[in-house]
């Protein structure tokens, strides 16, 4: 079941909002937990019924694990658990993540004949695996209180954030299943939901869905042997960078909402990571949750920073490169992770070297700054470039049409509106341009295209994120980035008021309009 359904919006939705609610205010909280749990499984179980037993199993497996490391008091026990632990999450996430990857590449690498049939992926199993490891790690440390079963199980699998996060941590969502306001319908909470809710269907069907029109084309004939010129590979590529934003921050939007209208605040996963200047501060802004995850628990215990500069290169390629094995079992995220490994280390030692030259660069000129934007927002577009291609072959197509090595070319009525609005059609043609009658893949550079990817370039690189838009009735948890800043103009900050209700009630409505075509979010795919 999808968030940007008419079945999720208008069926599902109320359905357990208003049951939570009613068992909650007859202060059952036990009978709501369930109810909120059934609901959970259910949604789950609408993808795919045939999983429902794996997350289950899941769920008393790791529940049982941290139950055994609070019981067990000798060392070299609690650390069979812990191994044993983490090991059986790793390997069921690599069975049915990994294994058609691994006997792929072996069976070309050693020529052998063995096939194995494809295992489907099940939905969410990257994110609820990654929560328990972290339960079984906070447990073997220590650091977990006495949480009950159903409690336990719905911190997993509440199902605003199960299928694509934010990736939660069970402190920050259990204590909230024991409060006693939680059970009480609280209007505030729910207009606030509403609020982010609608915000992101905008997000995925007025924005995303718009701009995978223009993108998908492009990485299409990007696998073919038909070369790309610059303008639609960036055409292409600037499509696919804005749509990846609007539809998992989107999806991000959605989860806190509907959480928030139950009365659970969710982490914040997104904070303007295209307004980064720096890929050390991209990563502090995208995927906030799993950056998060990957920090705590993979590169702290590698040994993060105190082991020298060596050391701290290798774990950081370690991590990233993990990082990109998490998002999919292909070559393409491979070398997206590593790229983005290279980014950070090239990062780190360009602060060193400031830093020893006694620089402050957080007193750096306005020119300066913006070139720290552009070269950042740069590399994060080629890295996006191998992260979506479907081969190697495709994202070298892409890039050499990017770095213009296959011809610079517009659409022949471009030549007109230049002479017409600015007199430089034909002066820019003389310098090598050319202007083409032929038809550009996915009809693109349409006026409509143009102007979409400037609003999508414009709200995600310059404009306020939901969080500031909402900041005066703190909308998320806080995921490590700090203390957000409002923006700049208050006057965009939302209140409860008649106006902002109008206003997001025609957003809604105009949301729904959009649901012309049902389309999953790309991180259900991850």
């Amino acid at each position: 079941m999808l968030f940007n359904s008419y079945g999720f919006i208008f069926v599902f939705l109320p359905i357990a909002i208003v049951g939570f609610y009613i068992l909650g205010s007859k202060g059952n909280q036990r009978m709501a937990i369930m109810w909120l749990f059934s609901a959970s499984l259910f949604f789950y179980g609408w993808w795919n019924p045939v999983y429902l037993s794996l997350i289950i199993i899941s769920l008393m497996f790791n529940y049982t694990t941290g139950l055994a490391l609070r019981k067990y008091v000798h060392p070299s026990s609690r650390k069979c658990i812990l191994t044993i632990g983490i090991a059986a999450n790793i390997v069921a996430l690599g069975y049915y993540k990994y294994a058609n990857f691994v006997v792929d590449n072996l069976h070309v690498a050693l020529g052998t004949n063995y096939h194995l049939e494809k295992i489907i992926l099940p939905l969410a199993i990257s994110f609820f695996t990654f929560e328990q490891i972290a339960y079984v790690v906070d447990a073997y440390r220590g650091e977990t209180e006495e949480y009950d079963f159903p409690r336990y199980s719905l911190f997993v699998i509440f199902f605003p954030q199960l299928i694509a996060g934010p990736i939660v941590h069970h402190d920050e969502m259990i204590p909230q299943f024991s409060k006693d306001k939680t059970f009480r319908l609280n209007p505030e909470n729910f207009a606030v939901g509403l609020t982010i809710f609608t915000i992101g269907l905008f997000k995925k069907v007025v924005l995303a869905d718009r701009l995978a029109e223009y993108g998908t084309p492009v990485f299409a004939v990007a696998e073919t042997v038909v070369p790309l010129t610059f303008f639609e590979a960036w055409l292409g590529a600037l499509a696919y960078t804005f749509q990846l934003y609007f539809d998992f921050s989107g999806y991000s939007d959605l989860a806190i909402g509907t959480a928030r209208m139950f009365g659970i605040r969710l982490p914040l996963n997104f904070h303007s990571p295209y307004q980064a200047n720096s890929i050390i501060e991209f990563w502090r802004r995208w995927h906030m949750t799993l950056s998060r995850f990957l920090r705590d628990y993979l590169y702290i215990p590698l040994g993060g920073n105190r082991k020298g500069e060596v050391r701290r290169s290798i774990n950081v390629m370690l991590t990233m490169l993990l990082g990109g094995l998490w998002h999919g079992a292909g070559w393409n995220f491979v070398i997206w992770g590593v790229l983005h490994g290279f980014y950070l280390l090239v990062n780190h030692a360009w602060r060193s070297l400031t830093g020893s030259l006694g620089r402050d660069m957080r007193r750096t000129s306005m020119c300066g700054r913006g070139t720290s934007w552009l070269l950042t927002f740069t590399a994060v577009v080629v890295a996006w470039v191998f992260f979506r291609a479907e081969s190697y072959d495709g994202a070298i197509n892409m890039l050499l049409g990017m770095s213009g090595q296959q011809g610079f070319a517009l659409p022949f009525h471009y030549l007109g509106f230049l002479n017409k609005s600015f007199y430089l059609g034909d002066s820019i043609a003389e310098l090598g341009l050319v202007f083409d009658h032929r038809v550009f893949v996915g009809g693109g550079f349409t006026s409509a295209s143009v102007e979409l990817l400037m609003v999508a370039g414009i709200l995600a690189c310059y404009g306020p994120n939901t969080q500031q838009f909402m900041i005066r009735y703190t909308p998320a948890l806080s995921a490590g980035h700090g203390e957000i800043k409002a923006w700049r103009f208050s006057w965009l900050q939302w209140e409860i008021s008649r106006a902002w209700a109008l206003g997001v009630a025609l957003a809604f409505i105009f949301s729904v309009f959009h649901l012309t075509r049902i389309t999953e979010f790309l991180y259900f795919n991850f």
